[in-house]
């Protein structure tokens, strides 16, 4: 989707919501998202949760690993204190892009709750193509812009859920699976392709390295630990080749 450049004039709420709903039906991600959301939806059918459940829960929670961490925990018995603390701690992760995002949403102008709506749709999918398409829209538009494109991707995700739900008895469990593994595929492609300076390149191979390793090993905690020995050791590479300059 063409967008124009910063300096133009500013487009009309309206259009700038109705270009974020393109760019989002139009996003590589939404095949992604269908695919996960098709899976999800047959999971939870399968595991006797409610239509209207897993609705509200692709609205609310809006991130495909936590939503399956809530319905294989509370399928498989676990007490809801546990599973809500875990779902809390797996949401974590999508704090530092909210911190990232909204630097290029806020004008002088902005009212705190405009920020609210585009942070609750902040998922990586979400994420990504904003860092790819905002810094070309003029900066009035931006917050609507981005509201558009959330609502595009978290409505596609409704109706997948909606239809893997309905197609569950029909869908093979090794089809399900593989509808699941897209979803992550498809972030490590994409931070693949943006890896661009040092820092993005030691933290994308140390990842790689360091998550099954652990996870072989049998170490708790295995992603947290994965996050901090990479992000930290990415960190000081990125400082120790600024110093080296």
């Amino acid at each position: 989707m063409s967008v124009p450049p910063t300096d133009a004039p500013a487009l009309p709420r309206g259009s700038a919501f109705l270009g974020g709903l393109r760019a989002g039906a139009t996003s590589v991600f939404m095949v992604v998202i269908v695919g996960s959301y098709v899976s999800i939806g047959a999971l939870a059918h399968d595991l006797g949760f409610p239509l209207l459940w897993i609705v509200l829960s692709s609205l609310l929670i809006w991130a495909a690993p936590a939503q399956l961490i809530l319905i294989s925990a509370l399928g498989a018995g676990a007490p809801p204190l546990e599973v809500a603390l875990a779902v809390g701690l797996s949401g974590m992760r999508l704090l530092p892009m909210v911190v990232a995002l909204m630097p290029l949403l806020k004008t002088p102008a902005t009212r705190a709750r405009d920020l609210i709506v585009p942070a609750h749709f902040t998922a990586i999918s979400m994420w990504i193509e904003s860092l790819r398409l905002l810094p070309k829209l003029p900066r009035a538009g931006r917050i609507p812009f981005a509201n558009g494109l959330g609502t595009a991707l978290m409505a596609g995700a409704v109706v997948a859920s909606v239809i893997g739900f309905r197609l569950a008895q029909a869908l093979p469990s090794l089809l399900v699976a593989a509808l699941l593994f897209l979803s992550p595929m498809s972030f490590l492609i994409s931070a693949v392709r943006n890896a661009r300076v040092t820092a993005d390149r030691v933290a994308l191979v140390l990842g790689l390295v360091l998550a099954p390793l652990l996870a072989w090993r049998g170490v708790e905690l295995d992603l947290m630990w994965t996050g901090l020995i990479g992000g930290g050791v990415a960190f000081a590479a990125h400082r120790l080749r600024e110093a080296l300059r």
